[in-house]
């Protein structure tokens, strides 16, 4: 915690205040879920998770993240385009891992037909955490990029004001004053206009892939009503609804309940259980479509933790973006180490490193959500289980990030007022779109602060364990 609050925080009247009054400023300002018991409702609604003082981050790290998020968006773009790179890189992963085997199955088929789709826009999140070395200076490390359904762009662009004012109550304003305008649902928004614009059809429509369960509706919202502010129409569907209502005509375009839709969104469609036979079905009505898919499968199996690993490896980078030798520097400054548990010399050694010592790892699956990956005793335990078998392929393993843990109130509905040790997550929202093979959009599009409890090793803000916040760089 920066020195600015520690007063504030060791002063329970002031906190209680403070509490009181961030908590009417988050509803005030559409900081919003719906409930775990009425999760289709919006008439009854809490506010979403977040801190009561916004994390100090060390400005360096945080200009270092903005500054290579173009590149980012660069190397996930190369990614999605190179069939051997993707090929090669999953074929130990897809003998194993039944989802990204559908996957690329799907994208397989696509290719052998092919792509009806000439422009392709994508929406990713990086994910750092501040690894505090030795001689406690940090660095920014990598934890993930995600390319299909980045969450909370929305409502993290309401919430730097919740702390603005929070700060101000708590006679701040020096403070209140230095928090960063941070408006990712806008940037989002102008990448999905451009992919729609591009499309060329003034009639077809923006169609939001969702969930069954919709609890982060108000998060969607936010970049639904940028779209709707530019005259953009926007459809709401799930793969249910895809795979009764969707069809395409003799040129692919994709018509879904009679509306010819031009971009289609994934906010859904990340995790194996969404999937029974038929919306596999959607999904490949989809992929095979002329609409802009974001992302589009290729993209999706770009964000596998594999392709991750893989990325790290000596030359990989250098291959992947031979003309640029700046952007491959500033990538591999932030990646983490990471090891593959391929089958092999290799894979077995590391394999027994990690069983001597889990402390040093995360166990990663290929999934996306938070709340999968392994830690410690458990890391253990499953790599003891599956050490002499081909699963352990569908596993990489990573060195444990260690961030300088600092105190915080983390405001969650229905919950006590307490003060916990804290560690941050910082994601930057990247947004590019290509038509054929022209970049005409590559840019940062905003942040993520997530802070979480340190006794809770893994997990996100949706899968209920981080919360929003805001960086105060120092």
């Amino acid at each position: 915690m920066a020195a600015a609050w520690q007063d504030v925080v060791r002063d329970a009247a002031a906190v209680r205040e403070a509490a009181a009054v961030a908590v009417d400023a988050a509803l005030l300002a559409g900081v919003l879920m719906r409930t775990g018991e009425q999760p289709h409702a919006s008439d009854v609604v809490n506010y979403a998770p977040f801190t009561l003082l916004p994390s100090a981050v060390p400005r360096a790290l945080f200009e270092q993240a903005y500054a290579v998020q173009q590149d980012f968006n660069l190397l996930v773009d190369a990614v999605s385009q190179n069939k051997e790179f993707l090929e090669e890189t999953l074929a130990s992963t897809i003998k194993v891992d039944d989802f990204t085997a559908q996957l690329f199955r799907i994208y397989m088929q696509v290719l052998e037909e092919g792509l009806a789709q000439t422009v392709f826009l994508g929406i990713n999140r990086s994910d750092y955490m501040f690894d505090c070395g030795l001689d406690g200076t940090a660095a920014l490390r990598q934890i993930e990029i995600n390319t299909i359904a980045a969450s909370f762009g929305g409502l993290t662009s309401r919430t730097a004001d919740v702390h603005r004012l929070v700060l101000n109550v708590l006679g701040k304003t020096e403070e209140a004053s230095q928090l960063l305008p941070n408006n990712p649902a806008k940037g989002l928004a102008l990448g999905i206009a451009k992919a729609w614009e591009l499309y060329g059809s003034q009639r077809a429509v923006v169609m939001f892939l969702v969930e069954e369960v919709q609890r982060n509706i108000f998060d969607q919202r936010c970049v639904e009503n940028e779209l709707w502010n530019r005259n953009i129409r926007v459809i709401r569907k799930r793969f249910r609804d895809v795979f009764e209502q969707g069809s395409l005509d003799a040129s692919r375009r994709l018509y879904v309940d009679g509306q010819e839709v031009a971009v289609v969104y994934y906010r859904e469609g990340y995790v194996p259980q969404v999937y029974d036979e038929q919306n596999w079905e959607a999904r490949l009505l989809l992929e095979r479509s002329r609409a802009v898919k974001c992302p589009d499968i290729a993209t999706q199996l770009a964000g596998t933790k594999k392709v991750q690993q893989e990325l790290s490896q000596p030359g990989t980078l250098e291959k992947l973006l031979p003309s640029h030798p700046e952007a491959v520097a500033r990538i591999r400054a932030t990646f983490a180490g990471l090891y593959s548990l391929d089958e092999g010399e290799e894979g077995d050694r590391i394999a027994a490193t990690a069983i001597a010592d889990p402390d040093r790892f995360v166990l990663k699956p290929q999934r996306e959500g938070g709340g999968n990956n392994l830690y410690g005793e458990e890391l253990r335990e499953v790599l003891e289980k599956i050490k002499d078998s081909p699963e352990r392929t569908s596993y990489i393993l990573m060195d444990k990030i260690r961030p300088q843990p600092a105190l915080n109130y983390l405001l969650r509905a229905h919950s006590p007022l307490q003060v916990s040790e804290c560690i941050s997550e910082l994601g930057i929202f990247g947004v590019y779109v290509r038509q054929g093979q022209e970049l005409v959009l590559n840019q940062a599009a905003g942040h993520l602060l997530r802070t979480k409890a340190i006794e809770h090793a893994d997990g996100g803000v949706a899968a209920g364990v981080a919360v929003l916040d805001t960086p105060y760089l120092v």
